[in-house]
């Protein structure tokens, strides 16, 4: 009986191990439109309007305002430069909201302010800027109330919501 089971062992552990080895190598990654397990087919997560006003243009909305406030000109102007490309970027990931075209949106409610934001930094006047920067709040509200959305107000920020970024900084 023990020979039996002996010889049972032995022969099956050349599976065993066959087993083991096959279980540590690598599987060939699944095609990118593959079903997941169960069978549902995973749909890529589209960004609304609200995620990318919320994560692309208010925080550096903020930033803008706290660098041009302490007076950090290039951080102001690095500020700028980013909201003005996640404009361009919004416009293009989503051409039209509410039945309004994006683009033009920005064009008449943000890019003049926008432009005299941009000549504040460059004059490094903090009084103009501060005007310049309100023209750019009033542009997002103005917007805001165009697209039934009277309720999100911006405003200039009086605190920071970034207590890890040092915006009195100058180098």
């Amino acid at each position: 009986m023990r020979r039996r089971l002996a010889l049972a062992l032995i022969a099956t552990l050349p599976f065993a191990f066959a087993g083991v080895a096959l279980s540590q190598t690598p599987q060939p990654a699944a095609p990118a439109d593959a079903a997941p397990a169960g069978g549902a087919a995973a749909a890529p997560y589209v960004m609304t309007m609200g995620d990318m006003m919320n994560t692309l243009i208010q925080p550096r909305h903020t930033k803008l305002g706290l660098a041009g406030k302490a007076e950090n000109w290039d951080l102001a102007a690095y500020a700028a430069a980013e909201i003005g490309q996640a404009f361009a970027g919004i416009a293009k990931a989503q051409p039209k909201f509410s039945g309004m075209p994006v683009g033009t949106l920005v064009d008449v409610a943000i890019n003049p302010p926008m432009k005299a934001v941009d000549a504040a930094i460059t004059q490094q006047d903090a009084k103009l800027f501060a005007a310049a920067y309100d023209q750019l709040t009033q542009g997002c509200n103005a917007c805001h109330i165009e697209l039934n959305h009277p309720y999100v107000v911006i405003r200039t920020p009086d605190v920071s919501a970034f207590p890890n970024q040092d915006f009195d900084a100058k180098r």
